[in-house]
């Protein structure tokens, strides 16, 4: 019997934690300039026990799935096929799914970074360093290894980390030095600077910004800017955001989920803007009845 058809069809982003996530933001962006009405985006809090009992009741309305920590790994078994892209770093953010229940993974992180890069005007990097070894930094090796012509230097706080970057760099076929955290404020030579590290862990390296620096690469967008991101944009430095990040990932999960290209790439980064300016502004005054809750630093 061949797959019922469905009017509505559903998306969401899955991870925890996930209230923070601003993907909901920009894919109803996105589907509003689109005009798809019947189609809609949520959150759903899970962890890696709770995934496969979700995927397996997913019903024939729903398209896709983003994926955020700690599933892009734990995701993987339950998939039919993966893209080459998402197999050279073993992750998924991205889950298509086709009428008929098959499961396709890709990983759009990858891309992403290169095209939120390009937008800024860096096609090419004669070299790079990056500060973090966590996960992050694997995508950023791979997209560096589309773009970095010469050597990248990753700036580890622990010797199990710069054995996973070596790995990685040899798996990626990416010439990497792996220097200590110690030596970090060094990186900020570099033409390109890709920071992965959680919030608060570059601050200290603000003081250290050369006097012409090349361009910063931040995943973090909240709160933004970092201490680091703003004093490289006082100094003149070009600045890519996580917001970017962000963005062009979504980007391309909105074109394979609904099968219009390109999305709505204004629109969606507006939607993210207002967003993010709604979350970081200051708490009303004491005594007139409402209240904020706090905001807390997210990464793409």
């Amino acid at each position: 019997m061949p797959p019922r058809s469905v009017d509505a069809r559903r998306a969401a982003v899955l991870g925890s934690p996930i209230a923070h996530s601003l993907s909901p933001v920009l894919h109803r962006a996105a589907y509003a300039a689109l005009g798809l009405e019947n189609w809609t985006y949520d959150r759903f809090d899970l962890d890696e026990a709770a995934l496969p009992g979700f995927v397996e009741g997913l019903g024939p309305e729903w398209a896709g799935l983003s994926l955020t920590m700690p599933l892009k790994r734990a995701v993987i078994p339950l998939l039919d096929a993966i893209s080459e892209t998402a197999a050279s770093v073993d992750a998924v953010n991205t889950v298509v799914l086709a009428p008929d229940g098959r499961r396709t993974g890709d990983n759009t992180d990858i891309p992403g970074m290169v095209a939120a890069l390009r937008e800024h005007g860096v096609e090419k990097a004669e070299s790079a360093a990056v500060l973090g070894a966590g996960a992050t930094a694997s995508s950023a090796l791979a997209a560096l290894a589309r773009i970095c012509t010469g050597e990248v230097d990753v700036y580890v706080r622990s010797g199990a980390r710069a054995a996973e970057m070596r790995g990685w760099a040899e798996r990626l076929g990416v010439a990497v030095r792996i220097v200590e955290w110690e030596r970090a404020a060094q990186a900020l030579h570099a033409p390109l600077v890709v920071a992965t590290t959680p919030a608060g862990t570059t601050d200290a390296l603000a003081g250290a910004v050369p006097e012409r620096p090349g361009t910063l690469f931040d995943v973090l967008y909240e709160p933004w800017p970092t201490p680091l991101a703003a004093r490289w944009s006082a100094a003149g430095g070009a600045v890519v955001g996580g917001l970017d990040l962000l963005l062009h990932q979504a980007v391309l999960q909105v074109e394979q989920m609904t099968g219009h290209s390109p999305a709505p790439l204004a629109a969606m980064r507006a939607a993210g803007e207002r967003a993010l300016a709604e979350r970081q502004a200051p708490p009303p005054a004491a005594g007139n009845g409402t209240g904020t809750e706090p905001g807390t630093a997210r990464r793409a």
